[in-house]
């Protein structure tokens, strides 16, 4: 899949359903928080959220002082929605449209958090791409936190096919310069009540 049927694709899915119609929606957007809280050195830590869309971890940062947090995905409707909703706060966040696999990031982050984007990359093409970008956004010493369905988990997300991980697996991705200093596995459930088995790594750039 192209950029632009990937961009089609997920424009799609965030104007034709509500937020509570997505399986994705987390009122409260845990363990991801807690996580990137814990990898942040300060509030001014600049940090992502790759494949964000209109997650509320931006509202749940920037409502406790974080000043550097960006945000990407492929459709602009999702950060749309995300920034309508923060209003006036959100006027510090770093709204960013872009494919992964082909975005250049303009900065080194601390803190890069990933739930449930990487496990899009089908193709060793993608995966590549994505890890080019990785180290080129992730400052050394900083963390990347990839959360993925589990082998257990769907085999597909929003009609797409994923590729699904174990914390070995996970980690063998990524590769030796990326230390596992954490890793869990986490059910999340749909608004509906569906569980979803995610696989959680937290890597550290050595």
């Amino acid at each position: 899949m192209d950029t632009q049927d990937r961009q089609e694709h997920w424009q799609s899915a965030y104007t034709a359903k509500t937020e509570r119609e997505v399986s994705w929606t987390q009122d409260l957007p845990e363990p991801s928080l807690s996580l990137v809280l814990e990898a942040a050195s300060s509030p001014d830590a600049p940090i992502v959220d790759i494949g964000g869309g209109s997650s509320r971890l931006v509202d749940h940062l920037v409502h406790r002082g974080f000043t550097n947090v960006a945000v990407l995905d492929l459709s602009s409707a999702a950060l749309d929605h995300a920034r309508t909703r923060l209003g006036p706060s959100g006027q510090s966040v770093d709204w960013i449209t872009a494919d992964i696999t082909k975005w250049v990031p303009t900065q080194r982050y601390e803190v890069w958090h990933d739930r449930a984007t990487f496990h899009f990359m089908v193709s060793e093409v993608d995966r590549s791409a994505y890890l080019a970008c990785l180290r080129q956004g992730l400052a050394r010493g900083g963390h990347a936190i990839i959360a993925t369905f589990a082998l257990d988990g769907p085999e597909k997300c929003s009609g797409l096919p994923v590729m699904r991980y174990d914390s070995a697996r996970l980690a063998e991705a990524f590769g030796p310069e990326f230390l596992v200093i954490k890793s869990f596995c986490h059910t999340h459930y749909t608004p509906w009540g569906s569980p979803q088995p995610f696989q959680f790594n937290v890597l550290k750039r050595t």
